[in-house]
C-alpha cells in the first residue's frame, strides 16, 4: 500500500489537489505497479509563515515581491 505525503504552501484550490491526487496516483501506478485502490496520497498544508526558502519565511518573500501600490 503505498502513501505519499505531499507537503505544500497553503491555497491550492480543490480542484488542483484533485489533479495532483490524480496524476500522482497514475504515475505511482505506472511506475511501481501498485493499484490505485490501494494508493493514498496525504496533502499537508502548511502556512506561508510556517515555511522557509533561503533563510526567509515565505510570507516575506512573498511580501518583498508583491507589487508596490
Amino acid at each position: 500500500m503505498p502513501v505519499v505525503n505531499l507537503q505544500v504552501i497553503a491555497g491550492l484550490s480543490v480542484d488542483q489537489k484533485r489533479t495532483l491526487v490524480a496524476e500522482i496516483t497514475q504515475t505511482l501506478c505506472r511506475v511501481t505497479g501498485a493499484k490505485p485502490e490501494r494508493t493514498h496520497i496525504l496533502i499537508h498544508e502548511v502556512a506561508d509563515e510556517d515555511w522557509g526558502l533561503e533563510g526567509r519565511l515565505v510570507l516575506d518573500r512573498r511580501a518583498a515581491s508583491a507589487p508596490k501600490t
